[in-house]
């Protein structure tokens, strides 16, 4: 009996599941709900005739299969994408400067380049890494041609999502229990520091900054090493720090609006317009 046809939408739920590592988080990716998903998997899996991942309730494992099968996944979305990019339309080319912070480049970049470069491979991407509140202006200046950042203000570019602030400490030193409260903070007129700050002033928690650094892991060194704890966004905690509530006497913290902007200067660009949109696909987030 022949083996069946593998349809190109259930190998990108496939790929999209894998990359993001859970169905919720890949839903919005591939523009389906959780439960078309979920069946789109299975139809890939009785075509495979054997599971291709292991799904637990907060993780997912590829299979011995659905090992094999990646590799296989990843380069027919690919060929696929060339095929589309030399039927409809010219080869977008050119460079891009794109910005972000560390934290939402480690989280966020990788299904936005991995998407982008199979669609558009001619065009070269230069990425910074900076905070937002430095990113900013190079927006505005036109340095840059496009960011990922903390938005400052209510309307400005496009609303990706909202990412929480959450606090943080090494459960081996508990420098919460300290008094004064012993903290790591970003630069000074980082949105994030200042978040901490007025927080712990509506508490009126006494507090000291013990620690300043413009670097996700200067951060995150003050905080394995219990000199103090940090304000971090969601997405950066790592699994090994503790994620301090108000049981631990630390006030709630806002979220931060992230946003996609566009210099003015790169009007008119292929390139820029193409990755933006790319940004937009793959990032954006319904409500």
């Amino acid at each position: 009996m022949p083996a069946a046809d593998l349809q190109l939408d259930w190998v990108r739920a496939f790929v999209a599941v894998v990359d993001a590592g859970s169905l919720t988080a890949a839903a919005p990716l591939v523009h389906r709900s959780q439960s078309a998903l979920s069946m789109q998997l299975k139809k890939l899996e009785d075509a495979v005739g054997r599971p291709v991942l292991n799904r637990g309730p907060r993780h997912l494992e590829l299979t011995p299969t659905g090992l094999e099968l990646l590799g296989h996944a990843r380069r027919l979305l690919e060929v696929h994408a060339q095929a589309q990019a030399a039927l409809h339309g010219p080869t977008v080319t050119g460079r891009v400067s794109l910005g972000v912070p560390d934290d939402y480049a480690a989280a966020y970049l990788t299904p936005v380049l991995r998407s982008f470069g199979a669609r558009h491979a001619a065009v070269e991407i230069d990425l910074v890494c900076e905070q937002s509140t430095t990113l900013l202006p190079k927006i505005s200046r036109g340095e840059i041609d496009l960011a990922v950042v903390s938005r400052d203000r209510a309307n400005r570019g496009t609303l990706l999502f909202h990412e929480p602030l959450v606090w943080v400490g090494s459960p081996q030193h508990e420098a919460w229990r300290r008094d004064p409260l012993p903290i790591a903070a970003y630069e000074a007129g980082s949105m994030a520091r200042r978040a901490a700050l007025a927080a712990l002033a509506s508490q009126r928690r006494a507090y000291r900054v013990v620690y300043n650094s413009a670097s996700l892991a200067g951060q995150l060194a003050a905080v394995e090493s219990g000199l103090a704890i940090a304000v971090l966004t969601r997405c950066s905690m790592p699994p090994g720090l503790l994620q301090l509530q108000e049981k631990h006497g630390l006030p709630a913290l806002p979220s931060m609006e992230v946003a996609a902007l566009r210099s003015r200067a790169s009007a008119g660009s292929g390139a820029v317009d193409a990755l933006h949109a790319e940004v937009l696909r793959t990032l954006r987030r319904n409500g």
